[in-house]
This record gives structure tokens, C-alpha cells and sequence, in this order.
């Protein structure tokens, strides 16, 4: 007789949660450790540096957190000497003196220094001082005034029809917009000329012009306006008034009409208007990035066409308007052109440094921007590059960080380089096993390397750049006071993915009370947005949101599948069209293969939580993956792509919108959820919109599924804040643990 996998899995669920009992998970003791990790852990990690700032070519300093209280350090790289930046104790007794109340040595706050005509210049949060290096004497100079800056919101649309005049670079003339047209008029002068007739209400210039550096020649384009889409919402509990208020926001979605550019070129001396061809830059996501040459020759822009797989970088001659491409990128996926491009025009060159990932890997290129063609490629290697930090032009060298280069080390570890602008002189900067951050010497002599892992302490050096080699020890942070909590370090786990031959990293997580010989249900935090890759590689003493929630009595782990970034082309290609995959066949296969190493790991009883686009995934958990995981908290999820915002999904599902979009839905295909969901909401959330999650429940309720809904006023794109956490918690103890939670008000009280 055939069983239903669904019963016979809740039937060993029954059996095991009986055969558990006897290990109290889930606790009153165990959510009071949880709701004090943050203040458990904070302030146990010693000599960890988090910033240096160099003072010139051989000097930085830098604030240590030692186990004394905090120091102020200065290094001389030059001499090897480090050295109190200044006498503590009597800096803490001039400020006294300064400011009319006693400042602790040990806890003094002190940022921006800099030594100008023998004053040590710095500040704190709100005074600007200066101490004469002779005297110590110190005077607060001014206050520091901070400008309430107001929220500004990622989806405002520029208005392209409004804007102030455009001054030319001699300050002869001034283009401005009228009547939808171009003018040119002498500042404070009446006299007028117009320059285009053209423009109309519905195909109208822009003010945002650009002049060519001799003045003689302007860039202007027109406008066609796309559509105008708004999301709406009711904050139903404002502060300020007791009604609700209606909100709206500018909100583009995927298959919206967008707004069409198009360049003109104008000879201002001659009154002439040179039309441009736009057939290099039809179906437009965007033109950006609008340059004149240095020689007045040509102006570019760049141009990525709807759908994102064709880049280009267009030059219009200046003499006839002509225009042509003269980097033509494409892609039968997406080009990430949000995260990987970059673009450098060499100063007084003909050249361009481009990136690409033509070969499968993001490197640099070299092209010869007159002809179009590629002089050389730079950079080459089974490896990404994944950030160019500066161009040296006068040596004609690029530094730039790079992963996936060692084999026998994590493939996201970031590690610096440089090289020639030929491809020549390859030298890697950083070596050690961790992931690096470093900082440069502003000639570039020296370099600070500070690296760590997320189970190795962080370490800071100072290295040569010619020889890379280590010149001085900076500080080696102490984790001892961190360890005596119960702290345990995360665990770094790899195996092969889907392919069986990737490899797929993650890190697991324990609870400071773990005993092996317990089984713990599995919690999987996901964020799978193919922009990035998101497992931690440094060190930090917290992980908050995964070890609060370990401390339940589970095991959190977070992985990185195929379909995010940071690796191959192809490795990334796998989210293209389709983000409901979202590397789910790769995690599964991750967590089984750690419970085999780890039989404590119970991968029968595995839960899911997500934000966003990790809200997305964790309901498509349910959805899609049923098979496998029983519990998912979906924070704001976008459940369905073709209800979120247009630049985003787009990139990674396509255009024009297609049946791929109701593929991956998690609305269209509602009534395959199987096991226990949560949907968080915020109800003003104006990131994604909250009607997808309330689709979702709708779609479920219609389907006869049954869900939790948590809706939460006033709150705008969140993982739930200290309500949705509580929630969040008490859901997987009762799902995963199969008892009942403490009351809140046992857990909470003083």
C-alpha cells in the first residue's frame, strides 16, 4: 500500500517530537539567552580596529578599542614606530577644561584629526577643536551643524521639465528651456535666440544640457515621458492626527512604459541644430553618463537597452552628429550592469577600461575609444573581478579586489591586486587566508591590510606595496571576553551543488548551550537577490538575527546557492528568467550533506526566513520546495515579480514580461503550498509593495490554504522590527519544537 509522503513525514515529525521532549528546547530560559545575545555579545572583541586614516605619504592613525578603554594610535610606516597619537590623560583634562565637564580618558569620542600649522584639528559629535601642539591647550572652534536630512525615497522620478539654466563653460551664455525648446540668451541679458524647434508638449528638451568645454557646442536631449505609475497605501495610525492618511508613491513596474531620450547636438556660433540618428539606442532602460571629450571632438553616453542585454557606449561625432557605438556589449542572459560595470576614459588617451563578462568571468578591457576596438584585456583568470578601488593614469596601473583565486580557500574571500593597463605586472597585494580590506597610502608606498573570516579573529598589518611584505604588526584582536559568553565561533561548510562538481558555501550556526547529543531542527535564513552574494566572510561577534534565533534550540545556517553573484557567468546565469529557482537545489543538497556530517542536524524539520526578495524565496520555500521544508517566515516578500519595481526584475526576469513572470510567482501557484507560512507585512512599505504580500494571502485563502498574517502599522520595508521578531520566534518554536511558547510577558519582564 502506497503512503502519502505528507503523512508519513508528519507521522515521523510526531515520533521524533516525542522522542525530543526531554530536551526542554524552546524555553523560557532559552528566549530570555535569545533576547539578551545583542547585549551579551556586544563589546567583547578587543583590538579590533574598524578604521585607519592616513595624515599623509607615511602617517595614519587609528582608534583602538583595547581592553583598557579606547586608545588613540599613531603610526609612522617610514620609521616603524607607533606611538600614543597624544597624551591621554591630558587631553582628557583640556576638554574637561574646554567644555566644563569631566570627559573620561578612556571613553573619549574623537574623529577627523588632522595636523595643519602645528594644531592637531579634530572633533567629536557635535564641536569642531584645535590643540596647539606646544601648549596642548585646547579651543572648540565651532559647533558642527547636522541637517535633518529627510528620507529620500529610492523610486522618485527626476522631473525633466523643470531645471535652472545651464551656464557655458566661459560664462558667455546660458541655455535654458522655453516653451519646450532650447534657447540662448547672454546672463542678465534679455536678448534671446532659439535654438531648437522640435520640442512640443508630449517630445520636449530637458534642461539638463551639457555644454562642450570650449564652449561652442551643446548637448541637449528630448523627452518623450513613459508612463506614470503610483503604488498607494493607508497609514492607518500617523502620529499626528487620528484619521488615516492616503500615501502614494512614483512606482514603476515590469512591462511600464518608460521615458524615451534623445540626443541633439547643437553649434551655438552658427545656430545649427544637428539631428541624431537613434537607431543605436532604441527600446531604452536609460541613457547615463552624458561626457564631452576633452578636445571638443565628440560628446558619449551609455546606453542599455530594455531588457539589459545589450550595453553600449555611444559617441556622437561633433562635426556632423554621426553616431556610432564604440563599446557594444551583449548578452544572451542579463548584463549586470548594476553591479559589475565599470568604466574609466583615461585623461589625454584615446582609451576606456571597461568591464565585462564576456569570457564568463568579470575582468577588465582596454579599448581604444576612436576605433572602437579592444587594445588588450587586462585582467584574465577563472576568478571575478569585483571592484576596481583606483586608476593610477600617470602609471598607468589599476588596484582593484578580486575572489575565487586560491583553491584551497573560499572562493568570496576578497583579496587586492594590481596591474598595467597592458595585462603586465599582475601582483597580488593580499594573500593571507580571509577576506581583506585594506587601505592605501595616498602615494600608494604602503598599505594597511586588515583581514579576518567569520571563524578567524581579525588581524591588521602594514605592508609595503613594492614588496608586499609585512613592515609592522598593527593589532591582533582578542576574543578571549567574547568566548567566556558561551560564544560559539560559526562554522564555514562547503560542499557540491546540483552539478555536483560547484561548490557551495555556507556557514552554520549553534546555540551557546549546544549539546551534540540533541537534535535541532534546521533554520535556513535566505537571501538569494541575484545582485550579490550575502553569506558573511568577516568576523563579527554577533550574527544577531541567527544566533538569537539558534539560542531557540535550532541550528541557522545561511548558504549561498547558484543564481547570485560573485562567481562565474554561468554560475550567476542560473537566476535569469528565473527567480523562483532561487538556488533552492543547491541549499537542500548543502543542508543534507552537513546533517550528514553532523547528525544532530535534523534536515526532517527544517525552517526558512526571509526579507524581501529573501521574503520571496522563504514563501516560495513552501511553494516550490515543499518537499523539503515544513516552516517559512516571508518578511515583505515580492511574491509576484510583476508587482515590484522595474529595475529590479527586469534585470534579472527579463522584458518584455513574459510567461517566466508567472512561472516563478508565488501567487500564481498558491495552492501548492504545503506546511506552515507567516507573511509579514509593513503597511506602508514603499519598497515592495505591500499589495504583493496581500495578493499572496488572498491567493492562499482562495486555494483553502491555511497561513498567519502579521500586518504592521506604520512600518515600512522591515524583517518585522521587535513585534515581527517575537512573532517570528514564537511561530518556528511552535512549528519546528512542537511546544508552546513562554508568554511574552514572562520572557519580557524586568
Amino acid at each position: 500500500m502506497m503512503v502519502n509522503p505528507k503523512i508519513l513525514k508528519f507521522l515521523i515529525i510526531v515520533s521524533l517530537s516525542i522522542s525530543y521532549a526531554g530536551y526542554c528546547q524552546g524555553t523560557l530560559e532559552d528566549y530570555q539567552r535569545a533576547e539578551a545575545i545583542d547585549t551579551l555579545y556586544r563589546n567583547k572583541v578587543f583590538n579590533n580596529p574598524s578604521e585607519f586614516h592616513w595624515l599623509n605619504d607615511k602617517e595614519f592613525w587609528y582608534r583602538n578599542n583595547a581592553e583598557t578603554g579606547t586608545q588613540y594610535i599613531l603610526v609612522n610606516a617610514e620609521s616603524k614606530t607607533k606611538k600614543a597619537f597624544f597624551d591621554h590623560s591630558l587631553m582628557a583634562g583640556n576638554l574637561s577644561a574646554a567644555l566644563q565637564k569631566n570627559i573620561n580618558e578612556k571613553e573619549m569620542d574623537l574623529s577627523e584629526f588632522k595636523i595643519e600649522e602645528n594644531q592637531l584639528i579634530f572633533q567629536n559629535d557635535s564641536l569642531k577643536f584645535k590643540m596647539d601642539l606646544q601648549s596642548k591647550q585646547v579651543l572648540v572652534t565651532d559647533t558642527i551643524k547636522r541637517e535633518r536630512r529627510s528620507r529620500e525615497y529610492w523610486g522618485r522620478r527626476n522631473r525633466e521639465d523643470e531645471g535652472k539654466p545651464v551656464l557655458s563653460p566661459d560664462g558667455r551664455y546660458e541655455a535654458f528651456i522655453k516653451n519646450a525648446n532650447v534657447y540662448i540668451r547672454q546672463p542678465d541679458s534679455e536678448e534671446e535666440f532659439q535654438l531648437s524647434y522640435d520640442g512640443n508638449e508630449g517630445f520636449f528638451y530637458s534642461p539638463n544640457m551639457l555644454w562642450s568645454p570650449d564652449s561652442k557646442k551643446l548637448m541637449a536631449y528630448k523627452v518623450r515621458p513613459g508612463k506614470e505609475h503610483k503604488i498607494y497605501f493607508v497609514e492607518s495610525s500617523p502620529e499626528d492626527q487620528l484619521q488615516p492618511k492616503l500615501q502614494s508613491r512614483d512606482y514603476l513596474k515590469p512591462g511600464d512604459e518608460m521615458d524615451f531620450r534623445s540626443p541633439q547636438l547643437f553649434k551655438v556660433s552658427e545656430k545649427r541644430h544637428l539631428p541624431v540618428a537613434t537607431d543605436l539606442f532604441l527600446s531604452q532602460f536609460g541613457l547615463y553618463n552624458f561626457k564631452w571629450e576633452e578636445d571638443n571632438s565628440a560628446f558619449t553616453f551609455e546606453f542599455n537597452q530594455r531588457g539589459h542585454q545589450v550595453y553600449r557606449v555611444i559617441k556622437v561625432d561633433a562635426e556632423n552628429g554621426n553616431a556610432a557605438a564604440i563599446i557594444d556589449e551583449s548578452s544572451p542572459t542579463f548584463i549586470d550592469y548594476s553591479g559589475k560595470k565599470f568604466r574609466h576614459d583615461v585623461p589625454g588617451k584615446t582609451e576606456i577600461i571597461w568591464a565585462s563578462e564576456r569570457d564568463g568571468y568579470n575582468h577588465l578591457y582596454l579599448y581604444n575609444s576612436q576605433t572602437g576596438k579592444v587594445k588588450n584585456q587586462i585582467t584574465s583568470g577563472e576568478w571575478p573581478v569585483r571592484e576596481v578601488i583606483a586608476v593610477d593614469n600617470e602609471n598607468r596601473k589599476i588596484y582593484f579586489t578580486a575572489s575565487g583565486m586560491d583553491e584551497d580557500q573560499d572562493p568570496y574571500l576578497l583579496h587586492y591586486c594590481s596591474i598595467d593597463f597592458d595585462g603586465r605586472n599582475f601582483t597580488r597585494l593580499t594573500s593571507e587566508n580571509g577576506n581583506h580590506q585594506v587601505s592605501f597610502s595616498p602615494d600608494k608606498t604602503y598599505y594597511i591590510d586588515q583581514f579576518s573570516r567569520v571563524d578567524l579573529a581579525p588581524e591588521a598589518v602594514l605592508k609595503k606595496t613594492k614588496s608586499q611584505k609585512i613592515v609592522m604588526e598593527l593589532e591582533k584582536a582578542s576574543i578571549k571576553a567574547l568566548e567566556n559568553t558561551g560564544w560559539k565561533m560559526p562554522e564555514v561548510f562547503t560542499t557540491a551543488g546540483r552539478d555536483g562538481e560547484t561548490d557551495i558555501w555556507g556557514i552554520i550556526v549553534r546555540p551557546t548551550n549546544f549539546d551534540p547529543n540533541k537534535k535541532y531542527p534546521v533554520i535556513e535564513y535566505i537571501y538569494a537577490g541575484p545582485h550579490s552574494s550575502f553569506v558573511p566572510k568577516s568576523f563579527h561577534s554577533n550574527f544577531w538575527a541567527m544566533s538569537s534565533l539558534a539560542e531557540l534550540g535550532f541550528i541557522v545556517v545561511q548558504i549561498d546557492g547558484m543564481g547570485t553573484s560573485n562567481r562565474s557567468k554561468a554560475f550567476h546565469d542560473v537566476c535569469w528568467q528565473n527567480l523562483k529557482d532561487a538556488g533552492f537545489p543547491d541549499r537542500k543538497i548543502w543542508i543534507k550533506e552537513a546533517a550528514k556530517k553532523y547528525p544532530y542536524m535534523d534536515a526532517e524539520r527544517v525552517g526558512i526566513r526571509g526579507t524581501s526578495a529573501g521574503g520571496q524565496s522563504a514563501g516560495g520555500a513552501l511553494v516550490f520546495n515543499s518537499d523539503f521544508y515544513d516552516v517559512a517566515v516571508a518578511s515583505c516578500g515580492c511574491h509576484d515579480n510583476r508587482m515590484d519595481k522595474i529595475w529590479w526584475n527586469e534585470q534579472w526576469m527579463g522584458y518584455p514580461v513574459g510567461p517566466q513572470y508567472a512561472a516563478s510567482s508565488n501567487v500564481e501557484h498558491a495552492d501548492q503550498l504545503q506546511g506552515n507560512l507567516m507573511l509579514i507585512v509593513g503597511e506602508v512599505d514603499d519598497n515592495v509593495d505591500p499589495a504583493s504580500t496581500m495578493q499572496f494571502a488572498d491567493a492562499l485563502i482562495k486555494a483553502g490554504k491555511d497561513f498567519e498574517l502579521v500586518v504592521l502599522p506604520g512600518e515600512n520595508h522591515t524583517s518585522g522590527g521587535e513585534f515581527g521578531e517575537r512573532k517570528r520566534r514564537d511561530f518556528f518554536v511552535k512549528h519546528l519544537l512542537h511546544v508552546d511558547p513562554p508568554s511574552w510577558d514572562q520572557i519580557y519582564k524586568d
